[in-house]
């Protein structure tokens, strides 16, 4: 144990929490120490003796010295501080696990940059190195570099729970703000559609904090439909979902009676081609929540493109509302555009 001698406010137990107040107050309390308690008095480390304390009894005791915080996994890689300007910023935390991504210099350093995240995080058992989403389900080619051997985990956001294997689903925690937001704009009774809902958070977001009518939460990955319902019924929102295991291209098959008034298309690089299927099941006045990745000077040319699918298939865009969410790359937003549209009168 580690200690050091300093000067010492002596006080009584019962005199405890206003003395320590004043002197946090005063900025004299030192916060490197520990304070320390017999059976009669408490004894406060000070920072210096001056006129403000001179009503205290003042003692010289020795403390024990507290274990400096760890701010960030940076501070368990100092060997490698020529290398830390590279060392990545930020990195996304689902449940236990994190997922970090390196750059191939860095590759052969991946198990002691995973080593430094597990000990930097009390509450992380699994660190993973990834690369970009790919694949037929968006899924990411991961490595574990630190921990258990283990892709399984349970996320809490905004009060649900979501539990997923993320080795063989998509899911971003980035996107929970951008969740809470569309759950804020659901109208009561409103009939929704979740094209490409992963296992489920945006519809039960919704379901949860709106007033839908129902909601048809679509997903092609198997793994995540199971994993949806499983959310569905922890999140006690059973009766307001009906889960599909298809391919929305074939969504016309399915709810082809259905008239949807909102319509969620979380798909970057994809959903534009899934546009026009959209438009099939929507109801004569629509919102569809589209989801891109797109340089800023492709963003007029995308809301043309859209327009014109509209036109084409009977419906009128009054409004769009373009929302940038996060940085994909340099010079590339992953972005969310709030289409407003309405059927043309035959």
């Amino acid at each position: 144990m580690r200690s050091e001698k300093s000067k010492a406010i002596k006080i009584k137990k019962r005199e405890t929490e206003l003395t320590r107040n004043f002197l946090i107050k005063n900025n004299l309390i030192r916060n490197d120490l520990k304070i320390y308690r017999n059976d009669k008095f408490i004894y406060i480390p000070i920072k210096e003796v001056n006129k403000i304390v001179n009503d205290f009894e003042i003692v010289d005791i020795n403390f024990e010295k507290r274990k400096k915080k760890i701010n960030s996994y940076k501070n368990y890689l100092l060997d490698l501080k020529d290398l830390n300007i590279k060392l990545p910023k930020s990195y996304d935390v689902i449940g236990n696990i994190i997922l970090i991504r390196l750059s191939d210099e860095l590759e052969e350093l991946q198990y002691k940059i995973g080593d430094s995240l597990l000990k930097s995080h009390k509450n992380i058992k699994t660190v993973c190195c990834i690369k970009p989403v790919s694949g037929e389900f968006r899924t990411r080619n991961l490595t574990i570099i630190a921990g258990n051997n283990n892709t399984k985990t349970l996320h809490n956001e905004f009060g649900l729970k979501y539990y997923l294997d993320i080795d063989k689903v998509y899911f971003s925690p980035r996107l929970a703000n951008e969740r809470k937001r569309i759950s804020n704009f659901v109208k009561k009774d409103e009939v929704i559609v979740d094209m490409f809902a992963g296992i489920g958070p945006f519809s039960i977001m919704i379901a949860k904090y709106s007033n839908p009518k129902k909601i048809y939460l679509v997903d092609k990955n198997k793994y995540a439909i199971k994993y949806a319902r499983k959310n569905i019924i922890i999140n006690n929102v059973l009766e307001k979902i009906v889960t599909l295991n298809i391919d929305a291209k074939y969504i016309m098959r399915y709810l082809k009676d259905i008239m949807a008034n909102r319509i969620i298309m979380n798909l970057p690089f994809s959903a534009f081609k899934y546009f026009e299927k959209a438009l099939k099941i929507a109801a004569n006045n629509v919102v569809i929540h589209y989801y891109d990745i797109l340089k800023n000077d492709n963003i007029d040319n995308r809301i043309n493109e859209l327009r014109y699918i509209a036109e084409k298939n009977g419906f009128n865009i009054e409004h769009f509302k373009i929302n940038k969410i996060k940085s994909y790359s340099p010079h590339e937003f992953y972005m969310g555009i709030d289409i407003t549209a309405k059927r043309m009168p035959t």
